[in-house]
């Protein structure tokens, strides 16, 4: 779609079909005047035929000659001298049907070829074609104009029209529906609301809206997957270079070769038809398609490759080292627990933090700032707002004074046992409290991305025989993670120095991957034989320095691309080795004299046309993961985002087990177990149930089989039974309260639910929701 504002004006469609049909007119053309010769030669006129084929032949002698003494002034000794020799010798021998056969063989290779590489690189065409040229700025007044888009400053005030391509990196005012197909590869339209960031190079598909610009457009996340598009059009596959080595010892010896047929025969024919047959084409043309064919795919599945050289290393790769934060992790502080004082309100200690917060630009305050606005808290504006580095925020809020962060005070009972919590558990604790104490603790956490231990079994079933997590965190909270998700070695307490030594030292024993998001990451993807960065969420340093670019905050996608370049590497030595194969049988034969040089020009016609076609099989194939149908991923979107309200349980689950294990005679006590049961039975039984009903029958295509499903089914089982036992221990209680027989029993009913739904929930998340190849839900929450 063409907008004024951002998009710049794309090539016509009809000069795109007219060029289209040029670039098949050498081959049109010398086709026809074959096909001419061959009527003339039929209605006996032998002479004008053989001048036609003779015609055909110069046509495509000249073109050839120069190809060669361009590369000869180059110093490169390549395949194009066999065409020359093959063209030159039909000339010279009569042979003018074969030497013209030869030209539409080579006319029709560079077809092919030009016709794989538009296919090929159609995607990345596709983002050169759509960059941005120009921005809507908000002028002092208000007043909107059109300017430059290398004019457009950080902090600017920007307008998205329906239907623009976000100019800029930024943050939107207003709630927005995106398609940010372009830089992710995926194609379900996005809702994002107010302060939310927003990268380049996105489509507004809803109504217009406002943004601030955080980046300049050379930073932008666009203009980086630009430059890596111009790089990866532009650059030569090692394999094509390789054909250029091979050339070095095949043209030797196709010469020897045809030189001992005419010497030992007499015939200077039979060395022609050597030449003919000897024209190697898949070298020269279906490695290239294969590793560009490669590169299309992986762009589309969200993943930009600088080079074919990188897309063929990362086929090769048996070493994978990968950071820990923002790779395996989110990256991101999610409030995973929410604990509060002996009577408090959850919600209201929320609340009161996000609202002190909201001015602080910490990553702790911004995650929860987003916790409380998805929980549809109502945020107050803050007053005499203070901030005290490594200490944290005050401010007042309804005239009350809030502090949030650390607590240096004495801790009461229920707190301590809070702070301990914390530190087993690996997470971090922002306390909240007012002049009387501590009202509150959010427990903070990085969670393992969901598709994190998936993406880990697939990059071993692909191939790669060693991975290993590097992270400048602590050694507890790094061998949790390397646990989860099933790492072979951990190296933890890392500086940016220590992981450029352990890249190299792995990169010496074999082709090693490095993935990274952070500033602290680009020296080590530096020295890594490809290095990847996670550029949907990484810092712009990283993305610099990397072969390759993940533009969608899943971990999957490297998986993806770690299988479609195993497979495209594997199309291309397969269609060169089995070319060049029949090819020498070819020559063998035509040195034999079983093979005249038409004949051999057909025969070969035919091998380049058969291993051009395989070559094109990269363009398809070699991916693991199932596909996954449109109404499956909705259920799959729609039972994700129920989780949260399964958490939200969890965590009131948990506060009554508490409650329960520390004081049972408190009035309050058993009101608390029965709206825990009330909950569990209005809110997860449904849940479970409708899973049971919609989601798991519809899983089954997708995982292979109904019994994929199984043991989850037999969790949802054992959370029925568990919940129906807490309603039968609730109907004993008398008088209002629990007696002290009842309290070991029920303390293992209500912390035997919180262990089962919690194991449950993360190995749906994992086993089951991670197959949304969409940037949705299992990656935000």
């Amino acid at each position: 779609m063409r907008t004024e504002a951002t998009e710049c004006v794309p090539e016509q469609p009809a000069r795109r079909r007219t060029r289209r049909w040029w670039a098949w007119a050498p081959l049109v053309g010398l086709t026809a005047a074959v096909l001419a010769g061959a009527v003339l030669r039929i209605a006996g006129r032998a002479g004008a035929a053989d001048l036609i084929w003779a015609a055909v032949t110069v046509v495509a002698l000249l073109p050839a000659v120069w190809s060669m003494l361009r590369a000869f002034w180059h110093r490169h000794f390549g395949v194009d001298v066999i065409a020359v020799l093959a063209l030159a010798g039909a000339l010279g021998v009569g042979e003018y049907l074969a030497g013209a056969v030869i030209a539409v063989m080579v006319a029709t290779g560079r077809s092919l070829e030009a016709y794989a590489q538009r296919r090929a690189t159609r995607d990345l065409r596709a983002l050169l074609e759509r960059a941005p040229r120009t921005a809507r700025r908000r002028g002092p007044g208000g007043a909107i104009e059109v300017v430059p888009l290398d004019r457009v400053a950080v902090e600017d005030r920007l307008l998205v029209g329906p239907g623009d391509v976000v100019p800029v990196d930024g943050t939107i005012d207003d709630a927005a529906t995106l398609d940010e197909s372009v830089v992710t590869g995926e194609s379900r339209l996005v809702q994002r609301t107010a302060g939310e960031a927003v990268a380049s190079g996105v489509v507004n598909a809803g109504a217009g809206f406002g943004m601030r610009a955080t980046k300049s457009a050379a930073q932008s996340t666009y203009a980086g997957i630009v430059r890596l598009a111009e790089e990866a059009t532009a650059h030569k596959a090692p394999m094509v270079r390789l054909a250029d080595r091979y050339a070095a010892a095949f043209v030797p010896f196709t010469l020897v070769l045809a030189g001992l047929a005419w010497l030992l025969s007499g015939d200077v024919v039979r060395a022609v038809s050597v030449l003919v047959v000897a024209t190697p084409c898949p070298l020269l043309l279906a490695t290239p398609i294969a590793i560009v064919s490669g590169l299309s795919r992986v762009a589309r599945r969200g993943v930009l490759i600088r080079d074919g050289g990188s897309l063929e290393l990362l086929g090769r790769a048996c070493t994978l080292l990968v950071d820990k934060t923002g790779t395996l992790t989110a990256g991101r502080p999610r409030a995973a627990e929410t604990i509060v004082a002996p009577g408090g309100d959850r919600n209201e200690v929320l609340r009161l933090a996000a609202s002190v917060e909201q001015l602080s630009p910490h990553v702790l305050a911004a995650a929860l700032v987003r916790q409380a606005r998805e929980s549809g808290l109502a945020l107050t504006e803050p007053t005499d707002v203070t901030e005290e580095p490594g200490r944290g925020v005050s401010g007042r809020i309804d005239g009350r004074l809030v502090n949030v962060g650390q607590f240096t005070g004495e801790l009461p009972e229920w707190a301590d046992r809070a702070r301990a919590r914390t530190e087993l558990a690996g997470w971090s604790a922002v306390w909240v409290s007012d002049d009387d104490g501590p009202l509150g603790a959010i427990l903070l956490e990085d969670p393992v991305r969901p598709d994190a231990r998936r993406t880990v079994r697939r990059l071993r079933a692909a191939g790669l025989r060693r991975i290993v997590m590097v992270t400048g965190d602590r050694p507890a909270t790094a061998a949790q993670v390397a646990e989860a998700v099933g790492v072979d070695d951990v190296l933890a307490h890392c500086t940016p120095q220590e992981k450029v030594n352990r890249v190299r030292a792995e990169a010496d024993r074999a082709v090693t991957v490095m993935v990274g998001d952070g500033v602290n990451d680009a020296p080590a993807l530096a020295q890594a034989h490809v290095g990847v960065a996670m550029g949907a969420t990484g810092a712009s340093a990283s993305a610099d320095v990397a072969d390759a670019v993940l533009t969608v905050d899943r971990l999957d996608r490297l998986a993806d691309a770690v299988e479609i370049a195993r497979y495209a590497r594997r199309i291309a030595v397969q269609s060169a080795t089995v070319g060049m194969g029949l090819a020498v049988l070819a020559m063998f034969a035509a040195a034999a004299g079983r093979l005249p040089p038409v004949a051999g020009a057909f025969l070969q016609e035919g091998i380049d046309v058969l291993v051009i076609l395989n070559a094109l099989r990269a363009l398809g194939g070699g991916l693991r993961r199932r596909d996954v149908p449109p109404r499956t991923r909705e259920l799959l979107a729609r039972f994700a985002g129920e989780h949260q309200a399964v958490r939200d349980v969890l965590a009131g689950l948990r506060d009554t087990a508490d409650l329960v294990a520390t004081d049972p005679a408190s009035p309050r006590c058993l009101p608390a177990v029965r709206e825990t049961h009330r909950r569990l039975t209005d809110q997860v039984l449904p849940h479970e149930a409708a899973e049971e009903r919609e989601l798991y029958p519809a899983l089954a295509s997708p995982l292979g089989s109904d019994e994929a499903t199984s043991t989850m089914s037999r969790a949802h089982v054992e959370i029925r039974r568990q919940v129906d036992l807490l309603g039968a221990q609730l109907a004993q209680t008398e008088d209002g309260r629990l007696r002290t027989d009842q309290i070991p029993d029920l303390l293992a009913t209500l912390y035997g639910l919180d262990a089962v739904l919690r194991l449950h929930l993360a190995q749906e998340e994992e086993e089951f929701l991670s197959l949304d190849p969409s940037d949705s839900a299992p990656a935000r929450r």
